[in-house]
């Protein structure tokens, strides 16, 4: 009885991992993704392939390798054939099932670039220093005494180094 409560609370440990249940959400939106791709490839691709190539449709590819047998009766109901059923390799399922691969591939390429190129540049602008916004210059406090070059008020009416009056 021990070993199966400590069964059950080591499952439940597990289980509410985060990394689980974000496992899970992948696999639910993979299934998902891969029936809008697959609905891509049998309605927009295949039919442009068919288009394309004279109207061969991917699905219907395949090898015989022993034909389909009809039934055959007499008039009586007696059986003259025996039926069998086609035997064929269907290489354009399996193209088809190629196609699709290969546009989930593409797609989770592309999102995953851009995942990672935002990531960066996010990295980047935490690394960089904040800039800081550059103010609008102070209006000027002081002027320059045109007689001695000493640095005087701005509103003064007389230099208080050389005495000098100044102008207006």
């Amino acid at each position: 009885m021990k070993k199966v409560k400590q069964f059950f609370n080591d499952f439940k440990a597990f289980i509410s991992q985060g990394n689980v249940i974000d496992m899970a959400v992948g696999v639910v939106i993979g299934t998902a993704f891969k029936a809008i791709v697959s609905s891509l490839v049998a309605d927009i691709v295949n039919p442009c392939i068919a288009l394309i190539t004279g109207d061969v449709d991917l699905k219907g590819l395949k090898y015989v390798l022993v034909p389909e047998v009809v039934e055959k009766l007499d008039a009586e109901g007696n059986v003259l054939v025996e039926a069998v059923p086609e035997v064929a390799i269907t290489y354009g399922v399996f193209l088809q099932s190629i196609i699709d691969f290969l546009l989930i591939a593409i797609c989770i390429f592309i999102v995953l670039r851009v995942m990672m190129s935002t990531k960066k540049k996010l990295e980047e602008l935490a690394k960089k220093p904040e800039e800081k916004v550059e103010e609008a210059p102070a209006e000027p406090t002081t002027k320059v005494c045109p007689f001695c070059k000493s640095e005087i008020a701005i509103d003064a009416t007389r230099c208080a180094h050389c005495t000098s009056e100044l102008a207006e």
